[in-house]
């Protein structure tokens, strides 16, 4: 029997879905699961990107160009220099998802063999883009101690070896919701200029920024215009997750035309989600005014719930709409399996990510879940209910 490739065999499951079986059993029993393991808000898409999509008038849908429609192209550089992202339309290409765009950067500035550093927990699919180029994940651990905070540069300069190539960050963060500043970013600027390496910035987070915070792009670190290549996406931006709509931005003219030969053998970015993302540029400003508070009622109650909870500890997320919650459980994926196959109240449970999945090094994260607040309030109220309750009977309780 012909065997699969070794690639194949290292490629991580999802810490996310691999749970979707137990979840699907649960309701089949009859059970209502609240999602509280991914980051599919329950906010409406903007009317403006229903109303293009269902007004679209085409014969045929043709390819589009490579690195995605002039027009789209053009008009998103509007929306980044209204973020003091200067950019042209030859400095973005359109992606399959923000995936697309973390993979085409892998494999356009790593060869097989590099390493990049990553702070740990951080996104689980980081490791499967990681895999398929051939690269090393090295991971340089943050801590639900000190809130997820950037490690200090020091702790950095210890993992640099010749065959470093980058460091990747996720601002705000994927899973942890914690916030970069603009001094921890100069700070990596400092240890990205000194050793040549590229900074993989990922920010589809960006307009989920609370408490009078501001977000700080990697491009607009000054002088690391030639090393900087940015990931972004539409699907939390404007609730649009099945969309596919990503972006991959850099001013490195050859990182870019590198780019461009792996969005050519993949012909071109869908067609719809184009037509979808280029309408929703003229969202309104009431539309994220509306959805910021929203996220703050809910985080709010939810990081104040889970505080309440004797041997629960939750930072307060400063960005995203994610936070890693340490549990007084001996194994955060048994728990979340249990969750799913024994448990109930009210014939109701909740489904949450295991963080053990989002963290690189074995060992970490068994006692800690990442629990996104993407589901409006009632539900939240009645998910942290269920949750209590199951931390009261659960058999693997630590204290």
């Amino acid at each position: 029997m012909p065997q699969i490739s070794q690639r194949g065999s290292d490629m991580p499951a999802s810490p996310i879905r691999k749970l979707v079986p137990f979840a699907e059993a649960a309701k089949l029993k009859g059970r209502k699961v609240y999602h509280l393991n991914i980051g599919q808000p329950d906010i409406k898409t903007p009317e403006v990107a229903i109303q293009a999509i269902k007004n679209w008038d085409v014969k045929v849908v043709e390819y589009s160009h490579s690195a995605g429609n002039l027009s789209y192209r053009k008009k998103i550089t509007k929306y980044y220099k209204n973020i003091n992202i200067d950019i042209d339309e030859n400095e973005v290409m359109i992606t399959t998802g923000g995936s697309e765009a973390i993979s085409f950067a892998f494999l356009t500035c790593l060869n097989p063999g590099d390493e990049v550093i990553i702070p740990e927990p951080f996104y689980a699919n980081y490791n499967g883009f990681a895999i398929a180029a051939g690269v090393k994940v090295v991971p340089i651990t943050s801590t639900i101690e000190n809130d997820f905070a950037l490690p200090a540069i020091q702790e950095f300069k210890k993992l640099i070896t010749p065959k470093t190539k980058g460091i990747v960050i996720c601002n705000p963060n994927n899973p942890t919701g914690y916030l970069y500043s603009q001094e921890e970013l100069e700070s990596l600027k400092e240890i990205v200029l000194e050793n040549d390496l590229y900074l993989f910035s990922d920010e589809v987070y960006r307009e989920f920024v609370y408490d009078g915070a501001k977000h700080f792009s990697a491009m607009h670190l000054k002088g690391l215009e030639q090393n900087v290549i940015m990931m972004d996406s539409v699907s939390k931006r404007y609730s649009e997750c099945g969309v596919r709509i990503g972006t991959l931005i850099t001013k490195n003219k050859s990182v870019m035309d590198t780019a461009m030969k792996f969005a050519q053998a993949r012909l071109s970015p869908p067609s719809f989600g184009q037509v979808v993302g280029e309408a929703s540029l003229d969202t309104p400003q009431s539309y994220f005014d509306e959805v910021y508070h929203e996220y703050i009622e809910r985080r709010n109650y939810m990081v104040d719930a889970l505080n309440k909870m004797e041997g629960v500890y939750s930072p307060m997320p400063k960005g995203a709409f994610y936070t890693v919650v340490k549990l007084p459980i001996d194994n955060a994926s048994k728990f979340a399996q249990w969750l799913l196959e024994d448990f109930e109240y009210e014939n109701q449970t909740v489904m949450v990510a295991p963080a053990d999945g989002f963290y690189s090094t074995v060992g970490l994260g068994l006692n800690e879940v990442r629990i996104a607040y993407v589901l409006k309030i009632e539900d939240l109220k009645k998910a942290m209910e269920v949750l209590e309750h199951a931390l009261r009977v659960y058999p693997g309780r630590t204290n």
